[in-house]
C-alpha cells in the first residue's frame, strides 16, 4: 500500500480521493443502491461509501464525520462512456463545509476497473471545492475551485473569494458543472443555495473527453476527506445527466480563453470579435432597412405625382360669338316748375 500511495505531492488528498473512487468501482455491482432509492433529492441510482451516511432522517447525506482522517463518497452507479462524440452531462449539487481547514470536496471522474498508482500519467478529472492552501500544488488560498486534469495541480482555478462567498463558512451551497462535447469544454458554476443558476461561470476550461478516454467506462462521484482536520462536509441534492448533444447546435466551438486566470481569480473577457461582428451586422440590416425605406418613399411619390401631373386639365373656355345689338333713341324730357309754364 505505501507503494502505491507515492504520489509525486503527498500532501494533496485529491490523489487519495481519486484511489479511494477507482478502488470501490471494481466492486460496484456487488453493491445495493436502495439507500437513497427513497430520497427525491437524490438520484435513484445512488450510492454511499466510506463514512458518508444520511444524516437528519435522511434528508442529507454526511460525506465526512467531524473526526480526524474521515473520508467518504456518494458514487454514480452508471458508468460513462465518450466514445460517442456527442455525450455531454451535467451535474448539479447542493452542499456545505463546515468551519476547518480540512480539503472540502471533490467531483471526479476516473476510469473503471484496475488499481493503479496516481501520478502526472493518470488518467483524471476532479474539480474540487478546497478549502486548505497547499503550497506544494500552488494553491490560490484556502478558500478557492479548481479543476484537475491529469495532474494535482488545477490548470484553471478561481478565488471565490471574489464573488463573497466562503466555502467553510458552513453555509449551504449550490454548483453546476456541464460538459459539452459539441465545444469540448466544461463550465463550473457556483452560487448560493437559493440564488439561481449564474449566467457566466467561475471556471471553463477546454477539454475533450473522448480522446482522454476513448471506450473506458468513467465513474463520477462526489468524495471528501478532511485529513487532519474535523472538518465535515454535507451533500444535500445531487443530479448527474447524460446528454446527448448534436453537434449542428454549436456553429462554433465556445473560445476557453475567455475564462482565464489573473492571479488566481478567473477573468472573464468579452468576445470582442464576436461582437464587433454582430455590431457590424446590425449595421448593415439597419441600412439596407433604411435603404429600403426610402426606395418605398420615393416609388410612392413618383406613382402619386406623376397621378397628379399627367391628369387632364381642363380650361374653362366660354366661346364668343357676334352678336346682334340694337340701339334704341331715347328723348329725354326736362321740366322745369315755373309757375304753370312747363318747358321742353
Amino acid at each position: 500500500m505505501a507503494e502505491i500511495f507515492n504520489f509525486r505531492r503527498p500532501s494533496f488528498s485529491l490523489a487519495v480521493i481519486l484511489f479511494a473512487l477507482t478502488l470501490i468501482s471494481n466492486s460496484i455491482s456487488t453493491l445495493s443502491f436502495q439507500t437513497l432509492t427513497n430520497n427525491p433529492n437524490f438520484d435513484s441510482k445512488t450510492a454511499l461509501f466510506g463514512d458518508a451516511e444520511l444524516a437528519d432522517d435522511g434528508s442529507y447525506v454526511r460525506l465526512t464525520r467531524p473526526s480526524i482522517s474521515s473520508s467518504g463518497m456518494v458514487m454514480h452507479a452508471d458508468p460513462l462512456v465518450f466514445t460517442d462524440p456527442t455525450t455531454s452531462f451535467s451535474s448539479e449539487f447542493s452542499f456545505s463545509i463546515s468551519p476547518g481547514d480540512g480539503d472540502g470536496l471533490v467531483l471526479a471522474l476516473v476510469p473503471s476497473g484496475g488499481s493503479f498508482v496516481l501520478s502526472d500519467a493518470t488518467r483524471f478529472l476532479g474539480v474540487e471545492f478546497d478549502t486548505r492552501m497547499d503550497v506544494n500544488v500552488g494553491d490560490l488560498n484556502a478558500n478557492h475551485v479548481g479543476i484537475n486534469v491529469n495532474d494535482f495541480e488545477s490548470v484553471s482555478v478561481s478565488n471565490v473569494t471574489a464573488l463573497n462567498l466562503v466555502l467553510n463558512s458552513g453555509e449551504r451551497l449550490k454548483s453546476w458543472i456541464d460538459y459539452e462535447s459539441s465545444s469540448k469544454r466544461i463550465e463550473v458554476r457556483l452560487g448560493k443555495f437559493e440564488d439561481p443558476r449564474p449566467n457566466n461561470p467561475v471556471l471553463a476550461y477546454a477539454i475533450d473527453l473522448a480522446k482522454m478516454w476513448g471506450a473506458e467506462e468513467v465513474r463520477v462521484g462526489i468524495t471528501s476527506f478532511n485529513s487532519n482536520s474535523t472538518q465535515s462536509c454535507s451533500v444535500y441534492s445531487w443530479s448527474f445527466r447524460v446528454r446527448k448533444v448534436r453537434n449542428s447546435m454549436h456553429s462554433m466551438p465556445v473560445d476557453p480563453r475567455n475564462v482565464g486566470k489573473e492571479h488566481g481569480e478567473s477573468v472573464r473577457t468579452e468576445k470582442r470579435g464576436f461582437c464587433l461582428l454582430r455590431m457590424i451586422g446590425q449595421l448593415i440590416f439597419a441600412t439596407a432597412c433604411a435603404a429600403l425605406v426610402a426606395f418605398m418613399v420615393i416609388f410612392m411619390w413618383m406613382i402619386f405625382g406623376n397621378v397628379r401631373s399627367c391628369s387632364p386639365v381642363f380650361t374653362a373656355k366660354s366661346a364668343v360669338y357676334p352678336g346682334d345689338f340694337r340701339y334704341e333713341k331715347f328723348d329725354v324730357v326736362v321740366v322745369e316748375k315755373d309757375g304753370d309754364d312747363l318747358k321742353k
